[in-house]
């Protein structure tokens, strides 16, 4: 999602005459984009703002925007004075006024509804990835997840505002398209003569662009994961087989505590009704470890069922505490020690099954799509249906968007690969 804010920003800036600088002592505006979910990332945005403050031009304008933006709020102006603007997720269409009135400070960190979507100018031409918003915010309110504070509750775009978004961004260069949201596979729209629609109707809708060759969505949440969208992964090719379906846990006794209602029978049971609809589809997920009381054997059960599925990547990270949850405020806490120790020992698992898959893609030809040159410049990195990075020994300049790659090599992090004729 920040990733498809800062394009929106980004291009409307360049619309106003801006050019896009990576060096910020150089910048007349500095514009921070920020996510809350972990306290790590908050602290992060506090410190590069608090080094940019000195090392600025004395002039240029400076604000935060996003989640951090939201869960600070005003707070943020004490903390770094030299801020001209912070506005919440929901409100960054609201940057002209700051560019119109430097001289003014603009707050506003309101949960509005869509109208960010309407309000920002397309992009005139879109990355070979479209990422598409399709909902914002959450109504499950998981007991550790600052999102339904700083998004808010559900919302669904409506269909032709996504419909009209994937047309433009085929139109414009797209050759990928990703739906996203906070509990993207949630989206539920009703129009005016009654219709409703659900992901999988965007699914198909998108599919009719020819020049769309893939699409995938995230994030989603497992009670979400309806039969007519599993079926999807049946009948439309261009949807790819792989899906991050976040567990979090795989102890019942910590999802209870983490108010995600659902049984680990039931989740079992959705990964095989997606590998019966498409036997090569591969499963992500999201892991988070040393949430407040969680036991040793609690633990366990979550290496279990990562041992049991086999994700081939997955997000896992130590429990951190944030503001306007409940689980903040929970008795138990886990020592940072263990959390540690727990977080070490899921990774290496993890690590182990995603090196295994890559493995065993080796002497498989996928068709991939390009992403952009290595660090080198010198040789041109795609991406798998499984979202493996490829590294090709082909210049950037002539590596063609898709392109069928027979894997050579593989290892933990990445797989090489020569493109086939």
């Amino acid at each position: 999602m920040n990733v498809y804010d800062g394009q929106r920003i980004a291009s409307m800036l360049r619309g106003r005459g801006y050019i896009q600088t990576d060096d910020y002592t150089d910048a007349d505006i500095i514009i921070l984009n920020t996510c809350a979910v972990r306290a790590k990332a908050t602290d992060k945005v506090f410190s590069a703002l608090g080094r940019m403050r000195t090392e600025k031009k004395p002039d240029a304008i400076m604000g935060i925007v996003g989640c951090v933006a939201r869960e600070s709020g005003a707070d943020a102006f004490r903390r770094v004075p030299e801020l001209n603007f912070v506005l919440g997720p929901q409100s960054y269409h609201k940057l002209p006024e700051i560019l119109d009135n430097p001289d003014t400070r603009l707050f506003n960190i309101d949960l509005g509804g869509l109208e960010k979507f309407d309000a920002m100018p397309q992009m005139e031409t879109s990355p070979l990835i479209a990422y598409i918003p399709i909902q914002e915010g959450c109504n499950h309110c998981c007991t550790y997840c600052i999102v339904p504070y700083t998004r808010g509750r559900e919302i669904s775009r409506p269909i032709d505002s996504v419909i009209h978004d994937v047309v433009h961004a085929a139109n414009t260069g797209a050759r990928e398209i990703c739906f996203l949201g906070q509990n993207v596979n949630g989206y539920k729209y009703t129009a005016p003569d009654g219709l409703s629609y659900r992901l999988s109707d965007l699914i198909r809708a998108a599919a009719q662009q020819d020049a769309i060759k893939r699409i995938r969505f995230t994030s989603s949440y497992p009670t979400e994961m309806t039969d007519d969208l599993i079926e999807m992964f049946r009948t439309e090719q261009k949807l790819l087989p792989f899906l991050n379906l976040p567990i979090q846990s795989g102890s019942l006794n910590v999802l209870t505590k983490m108010n995600r209602p659902y049984s680990l029978n039931l989740y079992i049971d959705i990964v095989d009704k997606l590998k019966s609809a498409r036997p090569d589809i591969q499963i992500s997920s999201d892991f988070i470890v040393g949430f407040p009381g969680e036991t040793d054997d609690d633990f366990e059960q979550t290496l279990d069922i990562v041992r049991r599925v086999k994700y081939i990547n997955s997000f896992s990270f130590k429990y951190s505490p944030r503001p306007h949850t409940a689980a903040a405020l929970m008795p138990n806490q886990i020592p940072e020690k263990i959390k540690s120790e727990r977080l070490y020992k899921l990774d290496a698992l993890l690590n182990e099954i995603q090196r295994e898959f890559n493995e065993s893609c080796v002497n498989k030809t996928l068709s991939c799509l390009y992403e952009g040159p290595d660090k080198t410049g010198k040789y041109a990195i795609y991406r798998t249906p499984y979202m493996q990075p490829c590294v090709v020994k082909i210049a950037p300049q002539i590596a063609p968007q898709i392109a069928h790659i027979k894997i050579t090599d593989a290892n933990k992090a990445s797989l090489r690969g020569d493109i086939q004729n």
